[in-house]
């Protein structure tokens, strides 16, 4: 009887361990909600699905060459119509389709990942129901946005191009953009302090930075460049130069301001 028992608890030791990875994707996919979420997580999506799923649903997400993958941006999807269902689509493929799904290796916040991007891709349910006709005003007048961001080579070069944003970015993103610009700031955009022992001071947008030096353009785009180790000393500020408009814009100025900015694409 010993011996039956202990080939028997064996047994179930060894199903899972086999089995224990797949067991505990499943039950993460049925009992959480998408915890991963964030501006930061679809940036992670994006990523993931530039690198794993484009050869069948293209570039765009809009479906890829010899209808190999359907288009992924309408919102609706013909194997998964919640979160958890597009998570196991995602995860272990669709059976009888080219759809093979990523497997096992990626973790779950990948592929929660994955799916918060996917829901990021209908245009229809992130519409910015603006004017992009007035929000080009604004960009140009009362935003003063051309400041700093150039479109279609007009404008400043203290910020980002801003020529096809709309193919970067979502309506929703871009709002965020204008009301919490300190949220995600990339290291290309941070800026540089500069003071001399003689009192000098100088700052500007940091746009190169190496061992020994760094260089700066000010606000006049005057390209100015320092040794670090000379009589000077330097802070980095990583936040953005670019204003908050939840004061100096209304809610429907900064909708128009977005549609304007999403109109920039190059099927425009």
């Amino acid at each position: 009887m010993r011996r039956k028992h202990l080939t028997q608890c064996l047994l179930v030791i060894l199903v899972i361990t086999l089995t224990g990875p797949s067991w505990t994707t499943q039950t993460i996919a049925q009992d959480t909600n998408n915890p991963f979420t964030s501006r930061i997580d679809l940036r992670m999506g994006q990523r993931l699905f530039q690198t794993q799923c484009t050869t069948c649903h293209g570039l765009n997400a809009t479906g890829g060459n010899e209808g190999i993958g359907p288009d992924l941006t309408t919102g609706r999807f013909r194997h998964a119509d919640t979160d958890v269902g597009l998570y196991r689509v995602i995860r272990n493929g669709v059976r009888g389709t080219a759809m093979i799904g990523l497997g096992a290796e990626p973790p779950d916040q990948s592929i929660w990942q994955l799916v918060t991007y996917l829901h990021s891709l209908s245009s229809t349910a992130d519409d910015p129901g603006g004017s992009p006709v007035i929000g080009r005003q604004l960009f140009n007048g009362k935003g003063n946005c051309n400041r700093c961001h150039m479109v279609n080579g007009e404008g400043g070069r203290l910020g980002p191009d801003l020529s096809f944003v709309g193919e970067r970015r979502r309506p929703s993103e871009l709002l965020a953009d204008l009301v919490n610009p300190d949220d995600e700031v990339s290291p290309r955009w941070w800026t540089m302090k500069v003071s001399g022992l003689d009192g000098r001071q100088f700052e500007g947008l940091r746009m190169h930075e190496d061992t020994f030096t760094f260089r700066i353009m000010d606000a006049d785009e005057n390209l100015r460049s320092f040794e670090k180790y000379g009589p000077w000393s330097y802070e980095r500020i990583q936040s953005s130069t670019m204003p908050n408009y939840t004061q100096s814009l209304t809610p429907e100025e900064r909708n128009n301001l977005v549609a304007y900015l999403f109109s920039l694409r190059r099927d425009r």
